[in-house]
């Protein structure tokens, strides 16, 4: 069976990239803002914010909270960086991959660099000479010359490089890679932070915990010390029947040594009965006393105390070192006994945290001038501003004024929801992020307990039922109102669901990286025949979705399961969806 399986995955890797429509995770609906990420200029008078579904960069007063200047941009914007005294924007735009230079006074687009697919963040050497992009999906980072114009280099990272960011020696570049690249049905399934040296583009990785997926943003200390970088903290070999103290997902930051390259540790956001679910956006300030955490899911942020934070974790890891277990009394109250339990302390930050809940729905990154933070709201289309030493929010900047919802633009707002979850642990994003897997086996309850599956894409989910890889659901809209009721443990509008129904239906594929100017490669053309010539397409039906939707027995059960036959998966986006069969082996 093995002999087979191999050509049967390169044949569906090669044949699902001739797809050609919009991504669901960069077509823009451009009824909308979208402020997606921000920066702000070294004098803090402006705050510059991508505006993903307008194709707009705002130019924001951060004393009035007007919108000064609206500059318009060639693509969908996914993040952009100051340059040359302030006076540039260099902007990354996806899903075509290309670095741009706005010149802010004039609005032009001076010159263009194409980079990888799909980048998602950009970061300028110390020197301001060179630039680094983190390529989402062509998986590595652009090393672009600015005073040349052009790409020098590509270095490799994991999976899905997301963030990057530079110590300030800028001797070291920090990438977050967004999801793990194992074996989901191993012990240890974790996503991982790589390292590069500038110089000589060395490259290593830093393995967060069991667990550690969807990496968001990687950010590091003006003292070079530390890299923070937030992530979900899955639960996923505990069965899937609560939610309560965190059973399925916690929410957490993994704190690096940004010096010596290693874990230092990761702490959870949530309190013991309420969630802080899907964290993004991490900054420290300036001066290193408040880590601000901006929460996607519940539309809040974390002002934390981080000199209490460092001091905690040198106690408790002093007190790891030859030290009898037992937890240690400090200001704050009982600590973890030890450095390994404070990934379970779901009261390590108490009397160390303030949660600020802000006005808006999806809060992204975080910006610090003038003693506030300023935070994009995504599905709000607004910023919400923060007051760092009252901790309170003090203004909303309306990027839209005549916003409304439509059903679609609903239903992914509520598909992103932490509020929606009982607690507020976690989102549908929680478990497929961007409607994908998380690269996580999980143990749900419909199919009966003790035989995990491979999490699975949403994508044409509604096209080609049954649903879940046992098909023991209809269809994808029984499963939506089941996910509410028994993964979320909520009750909620039928609306909702029907609006994420809406989402679901009109998602469409991302173009294969593989593909050579949109068509398809000499070595694909050649898995193209062998798909037909061994008989994949039996199954794969080229004209379906590449599934025939019936279950088949192809010998791949293992000892868990309860059933030899699955269903037929769609072979549509196989190249961004690993790991591979029903139990991700």
């Amino acid at each position: 069976m093995k002999s087979i399986f191999y050509p049967i995955l390169l044949a569906g890797l090669i044949l699902c990239s001739v797809a050609k429509a919009e991504n669901a995770d960069y077509s823009r609906d451009e009824a909308y803002r979208g402020p997606h990420s921000a920066v702000v200029s070294q004098d803090q008078k402006f705050l510059y914010v991508t505006e993903f579904d307008a194709a707009k960069i705002a130019q924001i007063d951060t004393e009035s909270c007007a919108v000064v200047k609206e500059i318009p941009v060639s693509a969908t914007p996914t993040w952009a960086v100051l340059w040359q005294n302030d006076s540039k924007l260099l902007v990354a735009f996806a899903p075509q991959g290309k670095v741009a230079c706005i010149d802010i006074a004039s609005g032009n687009e001076e010159w263009s660099v194409p980079v990888g697919y799909c980048p998602e963040g950009i970061v300028i050497h110390p020197n301001q000479k060179i630039a680094y992009v983190a390529n989402r999906f062509s998986t590595d980072v652009s090393v672009v010359d600015l005073e040349a114009k052009k790409e020098i280099k590509r270095v490799k990272t994991l999976r899905e490089p997301i963030s990057v960011d530079i110590t300030p020696d800028g001797k070291t570049l920090y990438i977050s890679n967004y999801l793990p690249l194992d074996p989901s049905d191993g012990y240890d399934v974790a996503a991982e932070v790589t390292w590069m040296d500038t110089e000589t583009f060395e490259t290593g990785q830093i393995r967060l915990l069991n667990g550690c997926v969807s990496l968001h943003e990687v950010s590091i200390s003006k003292d070079g010390k530390y890299a923070f970088v937030t992530n979900n903290l899955a639960r996923y070999q505990m069965p899937t029947t609560q939610l309560e103290r965190g059973w399925m997902n916690t929410n957490a930051v993994a704190i690096l040594d940004a010096q010596a390259k290693k874990l230092i540790n990761v702490i959870l956001l949530d309190d013991i009965d309420l969630g802080a679910s899907n964290p993004w956006g991490v900054k420290l300030t300036d001066d290193g006393t408040q880590l601000v955490i901006a929460h996607a899911g519940t539309h809040e942020i974390s002002v934390i105390d981080a000199n209490a934070v460092f001091d905690k974790l040198a106690k408790i890891e002093a007190a790891s070192e030859g030290q009898e277990a037992g937890g240690q009394k400090s200001n704050y109250g009982y600590s973890s006994a030890s450095s390994a339990d404070v990934p379970n302390d779901l009261a390590f930050l108490v009397g160390m945290r303030t949660r600020v809940k802000l006005n808006g729905n999806g809060p992204r990154t975080v910006s610090f001038a003038n003693g506030k933070a300023f935070i994009p709201m995504y599905f709000s289309d607004t910023i919400s501003v923060v007051d760092l030493a009252g901790k309170k929010e003090v203004n909303v900047i309306k990027l839209n004024p005549d916003f409304q919802l439509t059903k679609s633009r609903h239903g992914i707002l509520n598909f992103n929801d932490g509020c929606v979850c009982f607690q507020q642990w976690q989102s549908c994003a929680s478990c497929h992020p961007y409607t994908r897997p998380d690269g996580l086996n999980w143990d749900l309850m419909n199919d009966g307990l003790g035989n995990p599956k491979n999490a699975k894409s949403l994508l044409y989910s509604f096209q080609t039922p049954p649903t879940m890889i046992s098909g023991i659901r209809p269809d994808a809209a029984f499963c939506v109102r089941s996910g509410f009721k028994h993964i979320l443990f909520s009750v909620r509008p039928e609306t909702d669901m029907e609006a994420i129904d809406e989402y679901l239906e009109n998602m469409q594929p991302l173009p294969s990286p593989y593909l050579v100017n949109g068509e398809l490669s000499d070595a694909a053309k050649r898995g193209k025949e062998i798909f037909s010539r061994v008989k994949c397409d039996e199954c794969h039906d080229p004209e379906w979705y590449y599934t025939d939707m019936q279950m088949h027995d192809v010998d791949t059960e293992n000892p868990f399961d309860r059933r030899k036959d699955f269903d037929c998966p769609t072979l549509c986006e196989i190249w961004r969806t690993a790991p591979y069969l029903h139990d991700g082996r």
